[in-house]
């Protein structure tokens, strides 16, 4: 590959780069917006969305793993929905310290009410792109993620 070429995928990567900004903040927003009436943000649903999701009760620890989240911030939101009533800590048996986390019956309301908010919108929003958009951004976007994560976790260039 030559310079130019290489210059050039530089300038489009970083292009989608400062749009992914974009477009995540922009999401932030309006995932707020649209669970704000069941006493949620992004961040909180996100969480409850990894607890319903994941396999087994998890500790926090965990959670914020596969969220690719900051443990201390996932922390303080799982504090704050535990002051809600929305998850419990349960025993770890695994580890004394590390409490697993677990939807209650009224964080799963809330999820549900979210999710069922949620799906009408994500149907308008991708009215208008086919299917074949849609997976070609995802799959764009995935694998620049799994190189950052590569080179986060070495500390080496993709």
């Amino acid at each position: 590959m030559d310079e130019i070429d290489s210059t050039s995928k530089g300038e489009a990567l970083t292009d989608l780069i400062l749009t992914m900004f974009r477009a995540n903040n922009l999401t932030l927003t309006w995932g707020d917006k649209l669970v704000a009436p069941f006493g949620l943000t992004s961040a909180r649903w996100q969480i409850l969305g990894a607890i319903v999701l994941s396999e087994r009760s998890q500790p926090v620890a965990w959670i914020a793993r596969d969220l690719g989240a900051n443990r201390q911030n996932v922390q303080r939101i799982v504090n704050d929905l535990h002051k809600e009533g929305l998850v419990e800590f349960r025993p770890n048996p695994h580890h004394r310290r590390a409490h697993l986390v677990v939807l209650t019956d009224k964080g799963r309301r809330a999820y549900e009410a979210a999710i069922n908010a949620y799906n009408p919108k994500v149907k308008a929003l991708a009215a208008d792109l086919s299917l074949e958009e849609i997976r070609t951004a995802h799959r764009v976007i995935a694998t620049l993620r799994e190189r950052l994560e590569r080179e986060i976790d070495t500390g080496k260039q993709p």
